[in-house]
């Protein structure tokens, strides 16, 4: 395992915006963390089977901004952008976590619809493997579904410059890439139902080249941003932890991947967060409805239920 090559840069301020999730509520309150989007007539947030952030970052006296997947519907999204009123022209760099299309399937529009807003040349960060075509076996049964794959020549003629990697970096002041997970916990293993294509063959899709984000707030400790956690999401702070060398952790928040997951993985999970101590944890996405009701029972103080269009600040 690789860590950073110099220490991580704390940084003051961040704020995660979820510019799409499976689940809008428009009544729900705010929280210290979290601030909601209020609908008003003719002006809702759309939600999906996708995820999607902006965030924004202060460090050291510098400012940054990058969009970390893109959802599945690019009309969805831009949409709820305009009424956030996030500028995507105030990025620095793009980054995805993996190559499924429901992080991936609104990247090529939005980026060439707001192109003359975007240097060209940004960095758009993936992993490995991140351009190979899935598939999938539906819950229960054999049938294959193809998920598609995000085609590396359509998302470069968008203007952005591709960067592969594999070890952990920092793309924006004080917010870095994992690079390749580490997997060490026991009951954290891919699922056999999710498949890609190695040349002509389908196999296990491991998953090695996922990506998550993180940042560390002076003061508070470590945000943990994942997409779906193919790699495990205890796997995925456990790994920041060891190559950022900061134990604190203050957050953590995206999907979790236990969606259809086994009572036991879910408890066995929870068990882990709870050991972890982290001040707020905010399950998103591919979560699945049992293990957002397990977390919220077993970590009420913590856990926040999270909404499409939400905001979250984390600042010393």
């Amino acid at each position: 395992m690789k860590g950073l090559d110099r220490s991580i840069s704390e940084a003051n301020r961040v704020t995660v915006t979820v510019l799409t999730d499976n689940y809008y509520d428009a009544l729900r309150p705010d929280t210290a963390f979290a601030k909601r989007y209020r609908t008003s007539p003719g002006k809702s947030i759309y939600s999906e089977h996708g995820l999607s952030y902006f965030i924004e970052t202060e460090s050291k006296g510098k400012t940054g901004a990058c969009m970390f997947d893109f959802g599945m519907n690019p009309t969805g999204v831009l949409n709820n952008m305009e009424l956030l009123d996030l500028d995507i022209g105030k990025a620095d760099a793009f980054a995805l976590s993996h190559g499924h299309f429901d992080h991936w399937g609104g990247s090529v529009e939005i980026l060439t619809r707001n192109r003359t807003k975007l240097q060209d040349g940004m960095p758009f960060y993936v992993g490995k493997e991140a351009f190979l075509h899935r598939y999938s076996h539906r819950p229960g049964t054999e049938d294959t579904m193809d998920l598609g794959r995000l085609d590396k020549a359509d998302l470069e003629s968008s203007g952005v410059a591709i960067r592969e990697i594999e070890h952990p970096m920092e793309i924006i002041p004080g917010g870095y890439t994992t690079g390749n997970i580490e997997r060490t916990t026991p009951y954290e293993t891919p699922s056999s139902s999710m498949l890609v294509k190695r040349g002509d063959t389908l196999e296990p899709d491991d998953f090695g080249g996922e990506q998550a984000l993180f940042f560390n707030i002076k003061d508070k400790g470590l945000v943990v941003v994942s997409g779906c956690a193919h790699a495990g999401i205890v796997n995925t702070v456990q790994h920041i932890q060891n190559i950022s060398g900061a134990h604190k952790v203050h957050a953590i928040l995206g999907g979790f991947h236990l969606v259809n997951a086994a009572t036991e993985t879910i408890w066995n999970t929870i068990a882990d967060i709870q050991e972890i101590n982290p001040d707020i944890v905010s399950p998103m996405h591919c979560t699945g409805f049992e293990a957002l009701v397990a977390f919220n029972s077993a970590m009420p103080d913590a856990f926040i239920l999270n909404t499409a269009g939400t905001s979250y600040t984390f600042k010393t």
